[in-house]
């Protein structure tokens, strides 16, 4: 009996070994020959050490009529497990691009889906490491059904856990669409590449007109197509980010986000803020450094920088709370709001108020993009996004006018109509149907044309004086309650984080009903 107990042990310790070394030693020093970590060195990599607790090891895949697949690889192709990020528990998967490449067969696609079923019932975030060529054509449909079913898995996490997902190889197919449901997707700047199409598929590739990176390469995803929130120099910065993410989030939609105390007093005054934003409307400033002013330790993680850089979104906190901040970015297109930036914000909106991380709006907008790219392309929609997110968001929301809002931007972005908690302005804001010297040349029109050819510019600038103190100014707004106060600047951190703090116990209550209809 002895004798046979030792034989299972060295069979398991056999077994262990080869379900470690995937698909084979050569193929994994290939694998990092260029540059990339096996699916276990990434672990390694994201986890506290002596932390990962390996789940279906020794699963593999069910098709053995292919000469490819006499060799049953145990694991088949995909890392699955659990542990701990500075102590706090997730999930987590890499996929090992030793095996078939990475392809995600159907026992591959169900060990994810088991893992990510797991997360949900134990509400913790899950970390996903992708590195695959899609689906994997010798399985048949059965690899399209284990799909489907992870699929299903990470729609029903959505807005219930925080799922990340890092991209540091080359993500073909539904697999690519599987990664990009999580909440936060982050490329490695070398190897990660998102196709839905192979590019051996692709006419512009096949054709010489564009190659793989140009097609789906990191750069690409964070200025193009609005995909990746943030790019990695390589997996060990990637890692990095995914953490630093992490620690702005909570465990789950129920869980607060993670306190962080700080030596940074509430009252320290931003005085750099008094004559930082210049006074002609139409000169362009830097809403990141006011943010950077105003929160704890000048901490900013600013997400999907390249991409919609008119308006500026991220993570930063506030008296060790964290907070999310969007804000229009006077420097790139004076701050308004087209498409692209309408939907990036409504996302990152909608993703806060999933997770209970209260959201404060830095606004100077002059209104939304005009033109017939934009009409043609459904600004009206799109921008309804916006203001549809901010007002279905249910956590606290807070907002400071630094300079002007103008029309229909300005009820977009978090105004006291749709709910907002707390709206305060800097003495010398705008808000206004639209700028005064638009409004005197409508409303005026006869006045300045019947003018005098050497007093119609007297003229305008009179009546443009005569709009701004009966519309302009921010003490028109307060004396009718859309502005809770208007404050020095210097001040803004001191109210926002008071204003933070009584919200804290904030909770409201709507109608019950399935869900909103937004319009997508």
């Amino acid at each position: 009996m002895a004798h046979h107990a030792q034989r299972a042990l060295e069979d398991l310790r056999h077994k262990r070994e080869l379900a470690r070394v995937g698909g084979g030693i050569k193929k994994q020093e290939a694998i990092r020959a260029s540059g990339r970590g096996t699916a276990r060195d990434r672990i390694g990599m994201l986890l506290d050490a002596d932390s990962f607790v390996e789940i279906d090891a020794f699963a593999t895949h069910r098709t053995d009529d292919h000469n490819m697949f006499l060799h049953k690889t145990l694991g088949d192709g995909v890392v699955t497990g659990h542990g701990t990020i500075d102590g706090r528990r997730v999930y987590c998967f890499a996929q090992d691009f030793s095996v078939h490449g990475g392809s995600m067969g159907e026992m591959h696609a169900k060990k994810i889906a088991k893992i990510v079923e797991m997360a949900e019932r134990v509400k913790a975030p899950i970390i996903a490491m992708w590195d695959g060529g899609g689906q994997r054509a010798h399985d048949g449909i059965a690899s399209l059904g284990g799909t489907g079913e992870l699929l299903d898995r990470l729609v029903q996490c959505s807005g219930r856990i925080p799922v990340i997902s890092l991209v540091l190889g080359p993500v073909v197919g539904v697999s690519a669409l599987a990664a990009t449901l999580a909440d936060f997707t982050i490329l490695g700047e070398e190897h990660g590449q998102l196709f839905l199409s192979s590019p051996l598929e692709t006419p512009e590739v096949i054709q010489g007109e564009i190659d793989a990176e140009g097609l789906g390469g990191a750069n690409l995803h964070a200025s193009r197509s609005g995909i990746a929130c943030l790019i990695a120099e390589d997996e060990v910065d990637a890692c990095e980010l995914a953490t630093l993410l992490l620690s702005y989030l909570p465990d789950h939609n129920d869980a607060e986000p993670p306190f962080v105390p700080t030596d940074d007093p509430i009252e320290r005054l931003n005085s750099d803020l008094e004559s930082f934003v210049p006074d002609n409307p139409n000169k362009p400033y830097d809403m990141v450094h006011v943010v950077k002013e105003v929160v704890d330790d000048g901490e900013f993680l600013e997400l999907f920088e390249a991409y919609a850089d008119n308006i500026i979104i991220g993570f930063a906190r506030l008296n060790g709370q964290t907070i999310g901040v969007v804000g229009n970015q006077p420097k790139v297109l004076a701050g308004c709001l087209d498409i692209d930036a309408s939907v990036k914000a409504a996302r990152f909106i909608r993703t806060c108020d999933a997770f209970n991380i209260p959201l404060v709006t830095f606004e100077d907008v002059p209104g939304f993009l005009p033109g017939v790219v934009q009409e043609w392309g459904g600004i009206i929609r799109h921008g309804a996004k916006l203001l549809f997110a901010y007002a279905e968001a249910t956590v606290p929301k807070l907002t400071l006018v630094t300079r002007k809002a103008y029309g229909g931007a300005y009820l977009a972005m978090s105004c006291k109509h749709l709910r907002s908690d707390y709206n305060v302005a800097w003495p010398t804001a705008e808000l206004a149907v639209m700028g005064a010297e638009g409004a005197v040349n409508i409303i005026h029109r006869r006045e300045i044309q019947e003018a005098l050819d050497d007093q119609k510019e007297i003229v305008r600038a009179e009546l443009v004086d005569s709009y701004k103190r009966k519309f302009g100014d921010p003490y028109v707004a307060a004396r009718n309650g859309w502005l809770d106060d208007v404050i020095e600047p210097q001040e803004s951190r001191l109210r926002l984080c008071r204003a933070l703090s009584i919200l804290k116990s904030k909770r409201e209550w709507s109608p019950p009903k399935k869900h909103g209809n937004i319009p997508l």
